[in-house]
């Protein structure tokens, strides 16, 4: 058990052999030694930085008192009826919630999350469609964004996560073959021709001699964050509804596009690196029109009725 647990309300027995009662709080300390806890436990950066942002939340709902399971209840009512966020952000929230109970011993303090039909189809203001990808590229040239508009392609011609940029260097644009290690797992990514012959011109204007391809001024590799404010200013430049606009929608277009080429769920699966096929299956869906079309040719309404 990490040595945060002290502070967790639970009997206990001292040296001299005498059981006493500690409280719950949540302190500053608490949460950076379990964000050291989740870098030990391997999570990625993107993983850890979010964990903290839902905790920080948590703690900023608790205000100082002590943390118990009314409060905690009190909590997941919030989110929802004060602050009127989405159910599967609630959930992304309370999840983050139950494990840093879990962490520190807390277990009665858990809630649970709430049941979510699975989504039939993707609504269209979420679907990002291939013409708006080929505008989004276009808009990022026309602003002299070269390499946005690099990142845009490498992205969706790949597959894979925006985390996953630091992977493409010199070396593997050379051998067209981009090895990832991401929680956990290894997997080769093969990069299509007409994109390593894009990024090779890049490497050569931009004068790279090694390393990671996508880098800062200061030479480190690029932050998701800053990918995510510049899509956004050039989706509006594109006119693109903001909704769409944003770097993970650029790997489920790549998973649709793969599917809707070899209808290999398994393979797919593989490529974007998911362990659980049902998590591809999300990557799939059809949009609501779509949907609406497939209905339509069902034919079940009769004309005469």
């Amino acid at each position: 058990m990490p040595d945060i647990y002290i502070i967790s309300k639970y009997y206990n027995i001292n040296l001299e052999g005498k059981g006493y009662i500690m409280e719950r709080f949540i302190t500053e300390e608490m949460l950076l030694k379990y964000r050291e806890h989740l870098y030990e436990e391997e999570k990625p950066e993107s993983t850890v930085k979010k964990y903290m942002r839902d905790l920080r939340k948590l703690a900023g709902y608790m205000a100082g008192r002590e943390v118990t399971k009314k409060l905690v209840a009190g909590y997941k009512k919030y989110l929802k009826e004060k602050k009127g966020y989405k159910l599967t952000s609630i959930n992304s929230f309370l999840v983050a919630a139950n494990r840093f109970f879990e962490y520190l011993g807390w277990y009665d303090m858990k809630v649970r999350t709430y049941r979510i039909q699975k989504e039939v189809f993707v609504p269209e203001s979420r679907n990002l469609s291939k013409a708006e990808y080929k505008r989004l590229v276009k808009a990022a040239l026309n602003k002299g964004k070269k390499r946005l508009a690099m990142i845009i392609q490498t992205v969706c011609a790949t597959g894979m996560r925006i985390s996953e940029l630091a992977c493409v260097t010199f070396e593997s644009v050379a051998e067209g073959v981009v090895e990832i290690y991401c929680k956990g797992k290894q997997r080769i990514i093969l990069l299509p021709g007409k994109l390593r012959k894009k990024l090779q011109r890049y490497i050569k204007e931009n004068r790279i001699v090694s390393g990671v391809v996508f880098c800062t001024s200061g030479g480190k590799a690029v932050d998701r964050s800053n990918i995510w404010k510049e899509m956004k200013l050039i989706g509006e430049e594109a006119g693109i509804y903001r909704g769409k606009v944003f770097p993970h929608n650029l790997r489920h277009l790549f998973a649709k596009e793969f599917y809707a080429a070899g209808k290999d769920i398994a393979k797919l699966a593989d490529v974007l690196g998911h362990s659980n096929i049902e998590t591809t299956r999300g990557y799939i869906k059809s949009t609501s029109t779509e949907h609406q079309k497939l209905l339509n040719r069902m034919g079940l309404v009769l004309e005469s009725a």
